[in-house]
């Protein structure tokens, strides 16, 4: 095998897993309870909303993917439709939507320890980097690995929820905040408590909760059967959606009612609190904590990978290229982790703010992607019609369906500017676009 080849080494059961860890993190277990706040019950329509958005824009995904045997992600293919400075935009926005989201999860790490260890915030989220580090420049299958066993605990831990919560339904269990039942869905205000207004606003915290959705599209260069797990992997996400977003937060909801819910912790150990079960919050507290180490790790898996790719491609310095001898890009590994590194630095400076402003930019940041994603298919469809007749993954619905999920995303980013608290990040999102444009200007000869 080459040196400068990525290893195949991720199963079926590793791309299972990595996306299903995709679809559950720090945007759930900890921002959900922002998201409940602003819209109450109706958060439950947002998360759909965008999870069948989401949905098709991976089967778009998808049929690009298994379109041409040489494609490794996604900037392989806007380079293909958009061209180079789309490909080099979007690849480096990627690895900053990425960047953006593990600073976000090493903080909720500095966060989520404080429960036990009264130290710095920035302590823990620096070990918790340095080790998931060390262990990605091991090999790919131990990312794999790790992926696999987070992700198990994130299912288990709903799960117990879904299942725990179901019987209390049944039961007419009493708890501190009242009956367990599912007027509890409506009796606070209604399903739509705070109007539209609320409703919309909730979407930049679902947004955010889904973000890593596409991950499995930037480990299709590393498994081992890309035309049987790709397809496998996409059409399980609306089920992963239904159970895993609106079943949990449906149950939470009956628990609790939503104006019991703080949007500054985790409404997954408030509702374990208020079941009585003991302990609860010290182990949900390690679920949320698994949860945000599992989404930094996907992050630096990510962000690598896409520095790899686009140094291939002469988009980004060489160094970036060079593998180790595990076939792992480790220089890229090493670059990712020191600028993830400033979430640290971030939640000392500006403890309050920084998780909503880290979370905003990329959820825009994502939107971008999950953009090029969508119009590169549009682009798929118009150019390679021979392609896409003999796509044994065709990506139904198609281009209508494009052409409405991009509607989505313009009016989520228009509801983003009416917010306090996302406005500053979409006002300062633009700089890094900015910037992009005028580097991809002058690449071909700034590039060492």
């Amino acid at each position: 095998m080459s040196q400068q080849e990525l290893k195949r080494d991720l199963a079926n059961r590793h791309v299972q897993l990595i996306a299903i860890g995709g679809t559950i993190g720090t945007g759930l277990f900890l921002g959900s309870g922002k998201a409940i706040q602003l819209a109450g019950p109706s958060v439950i329509f947002a998360y759909l909303i965008v999870g069948i958005a989401l949905f098709f824009m991976m089967r778009a995904l998808g049929e690009l993917l298994l379109s041409k045997e040489g494609y490794q992600s996604f900037t392989d293919i806007a380079e293909d439709y958009l061209g180079p400075r789309a490909a080099f935009v979007t690849g480096w926005t990627y690895w900053f939507c990425w960047i953006m989201t593990a600073m976000a999860d090493v903080i909720a790490v500095g966060v989520y320890v404080q429960y036990w260890f009264n130290i710095p915030q920035w302590v823990p989220a620096i070990v918790c980097l340095l080790l998931l580090l060390w262990l990605n420049l091991l090999t790919v299958k131990l990312f794999g690995e790790l992926e696999f066993w987070f992700a198990l605990i994130k299912v288990v831990t709903i799960l117990a929820l879904i299942v725990i919560g179901a019987f209390l339904l049944v039961i007419g269990y009493q708890t501190d905040a009242g009956g367990v039942s599912v007027t509890n869905l409506w009796n606070h205000g209604g399903l739509f408590p705070n109007g539209m207004t609320g409703f919309l606003l909730s979407f930049q915290m679902v947004v955010f909760a889904f973000v890593g959705v596409e991950l499995v599209g930037v480990a299709a260069a590393e498994t081992s059967d890309p035309r049987k797990n790709i397809p496998s992997a996409i059409n399980k996400i609306p089920l992963r959606i239904l159970f895993f977003y609106v079943g949990a937060l449906i149950v939470l909801l009956c628990i609790n009612p939503w104006t019991q819910l703080s949007a500054a912790e985790s409404p997954f150990v408030k509702t374990f609190s208020l079941i009585g079960i003991p302990l609860a919050a010290g182990i949900i507290n390690f679920v949320v904590l698994t949860s945000a180490a599992s989404a930094c790790n996907s992050g630096l898996f990510s962000t690598s990978r896409i520095l790899f790719t686009l140094s291939r491609s002469e988009q980004a310095p060489k160094a970036f290229k060079k593998l180790t001898k595990n076939h792992v890009p480790g220089n890229a590994l090493w670059v990712s982790a020191v600028v993830v590194s400033v979430g640290a630095l971030l939640s000392k400076l500006i403890p309050e703010q920084a998780f909503g402003i880290v979370t905003t930019i990329s959820a825009i940041c994502f939107i971008w992607v999950w953009s090029v994603i969508l119009i590169s298919h549009i682009k798929y469809r118009k150019n390679r019609s021979d392609l896409h007749e003999k796509s044994a993954f065709k990506a139904p619905l198609a281009p209508f369906i494009n052409y409405a999920v991009l509607t989505l995303f313009g009016l989520i980013l228009i509801v983003l500017g009416f917010a306090e608290a996302t406005r500053p990040a979409l006002l300062l999102t633009p700089l890094w676009f900015i910037l992009l444009f005028i580097l991809s200007s002058s690449k071909r000869k700034a590039l060492p």
